[in-house]
């Protein structure tokens, strides 16, 4: 086993372990937008983890720009999504005033 190979696994191990921790998160956390947070972490550094393990992993130059292509777009369409999915829990949630002042 190469020095390449065993810097691959470990940073695909921990985009992995930080997708399990973003699934609990979203799973135990009670309010909508902290659960969104615990989603967007696995969004951007589980996904450039375990992309960044594969790049490393990578042999061709066709699939390494594939990946990095993949990270890319998911940067540029996860900041978006969860900003209309906030607003929206913002602009319907009837209760929010209230929770942010600690009643």
């Amino acid at each position: 086993m190469s020095i390449r190979e065993i810097l691959a696994a470990v940073c695909i191990i921990l985009g992995i372990l930080v997708f399990c921790c973003s699934i609990l998160g979203v799973y135990r956390l009670k309010y909508v937008l902290n659960r969104m947070h615990a989603a967007a972490l696995g969004d951007t550094l589980g996904l450039f983890l375990v992309v960044l393990g594969l790049l490393i992993l990578g042999k061709d130059m066709f699939h390494m720009l594939k990946y990095a292509l993949i990270v890319i777009f998911f940067w540029v369409s996860s900041p978006i999504a969860t900003h209309m999915i906030a607003k929206v829990e913002l602009l319907t949630d009837k209760d929010y005033e209230e929770r942010m002042r600690g009643k």
